[in-house]
C-alpha cells in the first residue's frame, strides 16, 4: 500500500493542491486514534526527550558549521533537516512500529516548541540579519501547537465522557495506517510539485540539497536509533529524531531563507517516508511469518 501510495503521489502530484486542504484533518483524525492508547501517567520529560533535542540543535549547528564555507544554501539546508522539530504524525508511526506513543508525543510536543522559541534567533544568524521575534514565534505555534493539543484534548475527552467508543478506537488502530497511506499520497505529490518548480539553472545545487537531505536524514534515524537503545526504546528514539515537520521546515525556508534551500525539506519528506515504508514493510514481514 505504502509505495503505491508514494508512486500514486509522484504520478498524480499535479492534481494534489486540490487534496492538500484535508491533510491538517487527516493529521488531527490519525492522531485522535493514536493518543487513545496514551497513558496519562507516563506523560513526562526525561533524559531520552532531552538527549533527542541535543542532537537536534547541536547537530543542525555542527553541519551549518562544517558545510558553510563549501556552499552557504547547502549548510543552511543541512541545518534546517536537523533543526526541523519531530512530525505531528510521529505518534502514529512509532504507535505502528511498536514503539513509546506517550514518549514520542512527548518529545513531539517539547521539540515543536523549542524549535518555536530558537527559530528567530537561529534563522536570523544563518540570513544576516534580524526577524521578528513575536511574529515568527507566533506564526509558528498557531502551525503547531494546535494539531498537536487538540487531538490529545478529545482523546482524553473520549476517554471520560464515552469510554467504550473512547475503547472501540483505541482497538483499531490499524485505520490510522490507512489514513496515513492517503496523507502519504498528498505529502509526496506536493513535494515532487515543489521541486519540479524550481529553475532549471539550479539543478546542480538541488541535487546537492536533495543528497545532502538524504545524508542527514539515514543519520538522525541512526543516532535517534542508538539513543533509543539505550533507554530501552529504539524505535521512539529512531522516529523522534528522524520523522520531521517538514511541512513546517519548508515554511521557514521560503519565509526566511534562500528558496533554493526549501529543495532540502522537501527531498526530506520523500527519504523519511521511503525509510518508514521499508520499516512498516518489514515489521509486516515478520509479523506474517510467525
Amino acid at each position: 500500500m505504502l509505495p503505491i501510495s508514494m508512486l500514486g503521489g509522484i504520478l498524480f502530484h499535479n492534481h494534489i493542491d486540490k487534496l492538500s486542504v484535508i491533510t491538517p484533518y487527516l493529521i488531527f483524525v490519525m492522531l485522535t486514534i493514536t493518543y487513545t492508547k496514551l497513558k496519562i501517567s507516563e506523560f513526562r520529560i526525561t533524559k531520552f526527550q532531552w538527549s533527542l533535542l541535543g542532537i537536534q540543535i547541536i547537530g543542525g549547528a555542527l553541519f551549518y558549521a562544517g558545510l558553510y564555507f563549501i556552499n552557504p544554501n547547502i549548510a543552511a539546508g543541512a541545518f534546517i533537516c536537523f533543526f526541523m522539530p519531530t512530525a505531528t504524525a510521529a505518534p502514529v508511526i512509532t504507535g505502528m512500529l511498536g514503539g513509546s506513543v506517550t514518549k514520542i508525543a512527548t518529545y513531539s510536543l517539547l521539540s515543536n516548541l523549542v524549535v518555536a522559541v530558537a527559530a528567530p534567533s537561529c534563522l536570523s544568524f544563518i540570513r544576516g540579519d534580524g526577524i521578528d521575534f513575536m511574529e515568527s514565534f507566533t506564526t509558528i505555534c498557531a502551525e503547531v501547537i494546535p494539531l498537536l493539543l487538540i487531538p490529545f484534548v478529545t482523546a482524553i475527552l473520549l476517554k471520560f465522557s464515552v469510554p467504550r467508543i473512547h475503547s472501540t478506537i483505541a482497538e483499531h488502530q490499524s485505520i490510522s495506517f490507512w489514513i496515513w497511506a492517503i496523507s502519504l499520497f498528498i505529502v509526496m505529490g506536493q513535494a515532487v510539485s515543489f521541486m519540479i518548480k524550481q529553475p532549471v539553472e539550479e539543478l546542480p545545487e538541488m541535487i546537492c540539497l536533495t543528497i545532502t537531505a538524504l545524508i542527514v536524514c539515514c543519520l538522525q534515524f541512526f543516532i535517534g536509533r542508538k539513543i533509543g537503545r539505550h533507554f530501552g526504546d529504539k524505535i521512539s528514539g529512531a522516529q523522534g529524531l528522524g520523522q520531521k515537520n517538514t511541512i513546517l521546515g519548508l515554511w521557514m525556508t521560503l519565509t526566511y531563507l534562500n528558496p533554493i534551500v526549501s529543495v532540502a525539506p522537501a527531498a526530506y519528506i520523500v527519504w523519511q517516508n521511503t525509510i518508514n515504508s521499508w520499516q512498516l514493510y518489514r515489521k509486516s514481514k515478520r509479523e506474517n511469518a510467525k
